[in-house]
């Protein structure tokens, strides 16, 4: 399927459905919400004017940490969510990011191999979701 992706900023709060429905649906929608919100910089991939993927980066000094990357299931595997990576990956940079990282599904550390980062320490847990952190210097 050949259609324009268009990334732009969004607000922390039109974060929340897709963070909820692809990542924690079995959870109260106050679940992916985080207390860091409102600092945080957030990004929409939108698809013939509808919302298909988000990702959150928050910048502490030179170290960015990008948080709840969520793509609709029907939109993965199409380049989508490689596209919105790349540009927050290019926002850290342009903000004075010097490194950055998330903690990341495990089953998906193959797909964060494939833009440079790798893991660093033990997987952990949340609930039975394992998890690893990931990062490169930018």
């Amino acid at each position: 399927m050949t259609s324009e992706i268009t990334i732009r900023p969004i607000q922390a709060a039109d974060t929340y459905p897709l963070r909820h429905t692809v990542l924690w649906p079995q959870e109260s929608i106050d679940y992916v919400k985080l207390n860091q919100d409102e600092q945080g910089h957030h990004y929409g991939a939108f698809r013939n004017g509808k919302l298909v993927s988000v990702i959150s980066l928050f910048i502490d000094g030179n170290v960015a940490r990008f948080r709840k990357f969520a793509t609709r299931p029907d939109c993965q595997g199409q380049g989508i969510g490689s596209q919105l990576l790349r540009r927050v990956l290019d926002e850290a940079r342009e903000k004075g990011a010097q490194r950055i990282w998330c903690d990341a599904r495990a089953v998906n550390e193959n797909f964060y191999r494939a833009f440079g980062l790798e893991p660093e320490g033990n997987r952990f847990y949340r609930g039975t979701i394992p998890y690893v952190r990931m990062a490169k210097s930018l």
